[in-house]
């Protein structure tokens, strides 16, 4: 039986002479139909472009796509398209949005079966009690759920997805992920996913397939998706066929990755120069003082008594974050996650000085935290560099102000020993402009170690990039931190980061009134790197206990301390019974 779509020998530059660039280079591809094809990709490889191909509103240099045997020469009813951006028509409605594709579709479709057919597919994506709505009044996961029902009212035979869930929260993208897997089953449709997320592809597709770094990106070997359907992303953890496919193809993506980016670092040593302090304490009250002198507290490197978050409202007080008790060792990482609105960045803004305590103290060694000093560093999701300095000079910012008593030679050893170390040793005098946003990100990485921090914060630092970019940094951040071994906190809501970091997550309860609802030890060793966690026998027993207490709290739900027992307790069987089994 002939393929549904095929790409043949398909090449694309962009830019003539010294300015060309080859964006993809000798595409081949046959999808057969009704079959789910995930294509994983670098950022800026060119997957956007490869769809834009596909669906007819981009021309390939050389080559072509072929659907049902004739090369397409536009855009056809045919091939439905859901993009990252919702591109909604902000005065319409949901029912409005969708009307637009029905009526230019089926044009020769009464008005009634018109109205049957957007309803359906306006139901199917759980969108029907918010038919009238206006986009300004929908979330972003149902914005994307209009955009979907869009792409199926046409009734195409090959649905063409272009990272459509890549903007959206952690959980918002896990039931949206659900809903396509659904949707696939019931259309029987043939699709492809453009995707930078290694689970999304193995849980939804038949068949997985990398396209290499560009430029001159090609389509790299295909792994097929031998697993039975319907999927449980919790349940695949203890599948030995999902644990060997995606070590299988993330170690490939690595590999590939890390051979555009062979390692120049030069051998810099760190000058032996110490940090003065700056900023004010917290006199901590007698009461506090007196109980940890008693119970021997004052070893803690940083504790959190009863921390609390309220913030007024016109409806009255509201409590984010309620009594938030927890106690790190100095040299300690651990991780916080939960779902959106857990007081996850609020606790991490607390301890940082950058919004005010409502009740209850953070100590660092033995001084109480107010206000923000450079003795806790901060790393953001956005690196905030002045875009008109160098990578270099964005990092002697601090180190000037930290290291005044130093000389300028010292000074500058501190900045560049830094920035080689997270991989920029040959980029350090570009203008943070000219930077992408992983090689800024790298910026933000080592401004923040220059510091010589006591205490290192970093709130969801690789959230806005690509998958395979964040697995670069968090081995970048990973081997910095084995050297210095600060003390750190960071915020994510990535389940693979939080064990990758470590040596113990701490799951926020929903908000509001926030607390802490489980602390995992991770007892992997170090030092760490994801090939290595990939390959540990343990590692997918830490990971179904993440994913399994998420799930519980899902929905605003509040579990029982029994619930939260028997996850802990599943983690913990597993892991002997695979001690036992070896």
């Amino acid at each position: 039986m002939a393929p549904i779509l095929q790409l043949s020998g398909i090449s694309k530059h962009f830019g003539e002479g010294a300015k060309r660039v080859d964006i993809l280079k000798d595409i081949n591809l046959d999808v057969e139909d009704g079959e789910f094809v995930a294509i994983l990709g670098f950022s800026g490889a060119g997957k956007t472009t490869l769809i834009s191909m596909m669906a007819g509103l981009s021309e390939p240099d050389m080559g072509g796509v072929i659907y049902r045997g004739k090369e397409i020469d536009g855009p056809g009813p045919e091939r439905g398209v859901v993009f990252q951006s919702y591109s909604l028509m902000p005065w319409l409605s949901v029912s409005g949005n969708i009307d637009l594709a029905v009526n230019a579709v089926h044009k020769t479709k009464s008005r009634a079966e018109k109205l049957a057919l957007r309803k359906h597919y306006v139901e199917m994506v759980g969108l029907g009690h918010a038919a009238d709505r206006r986009p300004a009044e929908l979330s972003g996961g149902m914005r994307q759920r209009v955009a979907v029902a869009r792409a199926l009212a046409m009734q195409p035979e090959i649905l063409l997805l272009d990272e459509p869930l890549s903007a959206l929260d952690a959980l918002t993208r896990s039931k949206l992920q659900d809903e396509f897997a659904q949707i696939s089953e019931a259309e029987k449709k043939t699709i492809i996913l453009i995707t930078n997320d290694v689970d999304e592809a193995i849980l939804l597709a038949d068949r997985v397939i990398p396209l290499t770094p560009g430029p001159g990106a090609t389509l790299g070997p295909h792994f097929k998706v031998d697993i039975e359907r319907p999927r449980d992303r919790a349940e695949l953890n203890g599948d030995n066929r999902f644990i060997t496919l995606r070590r299988e193809i993330t170690e490939y993506l690595m590999d590939v990755g890390a051979s555009r980016n062979p390692s120049g670092e030069a051998d810099y040593v760190l000058p032996n120069v110490t940090p003065i302090a700056r900023g004010k304490s917290a006199r901590l009250p007698s009461a506090y003082t007196n109980a940890a002198a008693a119970s021997g507290m004052q070893d803690d490197y940083l504790r959190f008594d009863a921390v609390s978050k309220v913030y007024p409202t016109p409806k009255g007080p509201l409590t984010v974050v309620d009594g938030f008790d927890f106690q790190m060792k100095k040299g300690e990482f651990i991780t916080l996650i939960g779902h959106s609105g857990c007081g996850k960045s609020t606790v991490l803004s607390m301890v940082a000085g950058l919004n005010e305590i409502s009740a209850g103290n953070i100590v660092l060694d033995g001084k109480g935290v107010v206000g923000a000093g450079p003795e806790r560093a901060v790393v953001f999701q956005a690196p905030s560099l002045m875009p008109w300095l160098t990578a270099r000079e964005n990092v002697a910012l601090g180190v000037d102000r930290v290291y005044p008593t130093a000389g300028p030679a010292e000074r500058r050893d501190v900045v560049e020993y830094y920035l080689n170390r997270v991989g920029l040793g040959d980029a350090m005098h570009r203008p943070a402009s000219e930077l992408s946003n992983g090689m800024k990100q790298r910026v933000g990485i080592a401004r923040a170690f220059a510091l010589s921090p006591k205490l290192l914060l970093l709130d969801e630092p690789f959230g806005m990039l690509d998958s395979i970019t964040r697995w670069e940094l968090q081995d970048v951040l990973m081997d910095v931190w084995a050297r210095t071994q600060v003390t750190a906190i960071c915020v994510t809501h990535d389940v693979d980061e939080a064990i990758l970091l470590a040596d113990r997550v701490v799951m926020m309860s929903n908000g509001p009134n926030a607390r802490i609802g489980n602390v995992m030890e991770v007892d992997l060793p170090r030092p760490r790197s994801r090939k290595a966690l990939l390959a540990h026998k343990d590692y997918y027993g830490y990971r179904e206990e993440l994913l399994d207490f998420l799930e519980a709290y899902e929905g605003g739900a509040n579990p029982d301390q029994q619930t939260l027992d028997r996850i802990r307790a599943k983690r913990a069987r597993r892991i002997e019974s695979v001690a036992a089994a070896e």
